[in-house]
């Protein structure tokens, strides 16, 4: 998956916990769940964007980490919404699966990214300052 496709899937995550959290229902757990799905849900796209304009590997792997944060805590807040009865297991299920399969995505590319970092630090050694 390029950077554009991530792009775009992260911001169709974002429209669809969107949708989630307009039909919960409007009593205090709904509200305090659709608040919190709400800015993790919508921060996974916003924070990708971040990680492409990133300026460094470092700076791109630092995101990645914050990006696979919010993909894993939006899978947590659907999980709560099921759980506590808000609405079914069936139907917030494939919302649930992007968000870990975007959680999964993001620890695979940071990880990749730090072997990379840490090959290239094998073969290219800092020079001994004497």
């Amino acid at each position: 998956m390029n950077e554009a496709e991530l792009k775009k899937r992260t911001k169709a995550f974002a429209l669809r916990v969107l949708k989630l959290i307009d039909s919960l229902p409007d009593n205090r757990s709904g509200r305090i769940l659709a608040g919190q799905l709400g800015r993790s849900g919508t921060s996974v796209g916003a924070n990708y964007r971040a990680v492409c304009r990133s300026r460094s590997t470092a700076e791109m792997i630092s995101k990645l980490a914050v990006v696979e944060e919010e993909a894993d805590e939006s899978a947590f807040w659907i999980e709560l919404i099921g759980d506590h009865g808000l609405m079914t297991l069936g139907k917030v299920a494939p919302l649930l699966k992007e968000a870990d399969e975007l959680t999964a995505i993001m620890v695979a590319s940071r990880r990749t990214l730090g072997r990379r970092v840490q090959e290239s630090k094998i073969q290219n050694p800092k020079p001994k300052i004497i």
